[in-house]
């Protein structure tokens, strides 16, 4: 089967002309078929109060009357844009955008900057089916990789905080999969694309099962870039006289080799370009190169979870989840002048509870408690010579190594009132306490691992740039609220409004992996605070939803330009989002989606080149996405998709900027019978250089250079 489906070599370096020529073919063949009696794009178009949204709330609600935002992302939709990275899917959503750097790495941004460093870690919900796909404390900025976002029904994104639900690290949004739905068709894809890249998805179902599986194997765009993924999602459903059990399994496997930065000035060997510092990423040969042969990124994790479900003789529910999960990851720290290796590792177990019962016609109730275990532990290790500079000295050796226990205890209570047959309140509060057990296993302070002083360039003994604490331990308490209300004008147009806020307890790097400067035990949980004005329409043709919102967050954790921790900043976040679907014809639809927003710092603090009132760095104003649908039968549809990436600044003094970019990919679809769909789809159809992720730091501009024109074919089997 491979080898029908493959392209030899000789053809290779035709690949994107074939391919472009296979639209082209299928297209013509599909206008010999006669004109469906109702495309996809109609079929989607449900009257919005018909959608059932699962992640804003702790019970089911029907997404019209929800008093806060919620996106959903449709199985269709998914199937249609078969995502290799979390980009290719969620970048569809209005106000969320994910950088992706080399392979499967990626920063996200909702209703946030793009964040980076060691505040990006835990200021957003990563989870499937509601369980976070990692530990509060120990969360990563790459998280979203581990979700199979391919393989799911349905993904759910809520932009804001949500902490009132989900407790530490809602603070900007919740990235929600829901798992493969049983009794469906079983499928096989095989698609093919430049690069070497190779992507099998199988999926199988019963009545009471349904397992899916992904494996991409990927030779990357630059050179010694390659990574294999493995992504395995199963679940299974069993019932019970007086219960029903809703069991999933997760496995995740990534083995990559990374290609980091490329940055101006000298390079030694690695290459050379005639182009200005702060346009460097046009120059599409030096993008293709790696500086960094030797940084990579393994990674692996588990997760399982039984929800066990019972209706109670006086109506009311009760859910109960026990959950574990395991993750362990090790990569090359080549962002960093130390370009040490990392080590990270955690293991939990927790139980999730939510009583629910309807007390009144017009008044239900919802409360439970999280309860949840966690041990983890972290080693840095560099490997390079020591190192002084920019007044820093990195030492050769371990420059941490401890290992933590975290408890969390959460209880919660949701309140949901129908005034009338227009107006609907809800109001929901938790209590989070999170309490850390540190174990440093090496020399207390700023010394080396043995206790040895670091030394600067003229020999004379000073502080190493690491502050490892003493064994401590260290105890946070939060309280999140959420209340909002839902106004019906019509059978299908809706007023809401919410006041919603979010919180991250310190993340155990932030807490135990210190530098120098830094005042051990001063760090406080991150806060947000919302507010959220929207408008939603459904029509027979014309869907769409306006928000408003304005943010404030106190105590933000972030690096600065010169690699120095920030604890304490404040930021302000406004801004305006639309997201539109508009069935023109038959066989036309368009979407649209687009937020312009303002992110800025609210504090000064000069020696970080921090400025009151400064835009935040890597946050554009503009973002926007447009995908035109196109199906003039029921064997053909194609999609045209723009992508909008607008100018930002590259760090807090705002002194260097990225003009951003524009991208157009194409997607073609040819179900040839019931059984057989052909695939074509071209990214980067402009072939456009730009940077996918553009920053400056330590005196440099520093790049990631986005992918050119890139093609793939494939076939569809289903049974």
């Amino acid at each position: 089967m491979t080898k029908s489906y493959s392209c030899s070599p000789a053809i290779a370096s035709s690949f994107t002309l074939s391919a472009i020529t296979l639209a082209l073919c299928v297209s013509n063949m599909a206008f010999a078929q006669q004109l469906p009696q109702q495309t996809a794009a109609q079929a989607n178009s449900a009257p919005i109060d018909d959608v059932i949204v699962v992640t804003g709330s702790h019970t089911p609600i029907a997404k019209l009357t929800a008093s806060n935002n919620v996106d959903v992302i449709t199985q269709d939709e998914i199937e249609r844009v078969l995502a290799v990275t979390p980009a290719d899917l969620l970048n569809r959503i209005t106000g969320v955008h994910i950088h992706t750097n080399n392979g499967m790495e990626s920063l996200p941004a909702m209703r946030s900057p793009v964040l980076t460093g060691p505040g990006a870690a835990g200021a957003f919900i990563f989870a499937q089916d509601g369980i976070a796909t990692r530990a509060a404390g120990f969360a990563n900025n790459n998280g979203l990789s581990e979700l199979n976002l391919a393989g799911a029904s349905a993904v759910e994104v809520i932009r804001g905080p949500a902490s009132a639900i989900y407790g530490s690290n809602a603070v900007h949004g919740v990235v929600n999969a829901l798992s493969a739905n049983v009794d469906q068709p079983g499928r096989l894809r095989f698609l093919y694309g430049e690069n070497n890249h190779i992507n099998i998805a199988t999926k199988f179902s019963g009545e009471e099962y349904a397992i899916d599986y992904q494996h991409i194997n990927d030779g990357g765009f630059r050179d010694e870039s390659d990574f294999v993924s493995n992504k395995l999602d199963a679940k299974f459903i069993t019932q019970f006289s007086d219960a029903t059990v809703t069991t999933t399994f997760s496995g995740f496997n990534l083995d990559q080799e990374t290609a980091g930065f490329i940055s101006s000035g000298s390079n030694g060997e690695c290459y050379t370009s005639s182009l200005a510092d702060n346009v460097l990423y046009e120059d599409t040969a030096a993008m293709s190169k790696n500086c960094d042969p030797d940084a990579y990124r393994q990674w692996s994790s588990v997760r399982w979870a039984s929800k066990w479900e019972w209706s109670l003789d006086n109506g009311a529910k009760l859910a109960l989840t026990p959950f574990y999960r395991n993750n362990h990851m090790e990569f090359r720290q080549h962002y960093l002048p130390s370009r040490a290796i990392e080590e990270n590792s955690h293991s939990s177990v927790g139980v999730k509870t939510i009583y629910s019962q309807s007390l009144s016609n017009d008044l239900d109730i919802v409360a439970g408690i999280d309860l949840e275990s966690t041990t983890g532990l972290l080693i840095e290790t560099q490997d390079a010579a020591d190192k002084y500079s920019w007044g820093k000295a990195r030492q050769q050796g371990q420059h941490f190594n401890y290992e933590v226990d975290a408890q969390i205890i959460a209880p919660f209570v949701q309140v949901m009132y129908q005034a009338n047959e227009q107006l609907s309140f809800d109001a929901s509060a938790r209590f989070d306490n999170t309490q850390y057990d540190y174990d440093n296993l090496i020399a207390d302070g700023t010394t080396k691992a043995d206790g040895t002083s670091c030394t600067n360039n003229n020999g004379a003994a000073i502080d190493c740039l690491f502050l490892r604490p003493a064994d401590r331990t260290d105890d946070f308490s939060n309280t999140s609220i959420k209340t909002g209300a839902n106004y019906l004008l019509t059978d299908n147009t809706a007023l809401f409004a919410s006041i919603a806020s979010g919180f991250r307890a310190p993340q155990t790097t932030d807490l135990y992996r210190l530098q120098n400067q830094q005042s051990i035990g001063t760090i406080d949980s991150e806060s947000t605070d919302s507010i959220e004005i929207g408008y939603r329409q459904q029509a027979q043709d014309l869907n769409y939803e306006v928000v408003w919102y304005t943010m404030k967050k106190d105590n933000f954790f972030f690096r600065d330009a010169d690699g120095l921790n920030v604890t304490d900043g404040k930021t302000t976040h406004t801004g305006f989002e639309l997201g539109l679907d508009y069935q023109l014809t038959q066989t036309l639809n368009v979407g649209v989606n687009y937020s312009f927003a303002s992110h800025e710092y609210d504090f000064e603090r000069a020696n970080s080149g921090v400025v009151n009132g400064n835009e935040i760095d890597t946050a554009p104003s503009t973002m926007g996405n447009v995908q035109v649908t196109w199906q003039p039968t029921d064997a053909l549809s194609m999609e045209l998709e723009w992508l909008h990436m607008g100018q930002y600044y590259l760090e807090p003094a705002n002194e260097h900027e990225y003009d951003g970019h524009d991208l157009v990919h194409l997607r073609t679809n040819y179900r040839m019978n019931d059984t057989v769909t052909l695939t074509a789809n071209i990214d980067n159809l402009t072939d456009e250089a730009y940077a996918s992720r553009a920053d400056y730091a330590f005196g440099t501009y520093r790049f990631f250079g986005g992918q050119p024109r890139n093609v793939k074919v494939g076939v569809t089997v289903n049974f």
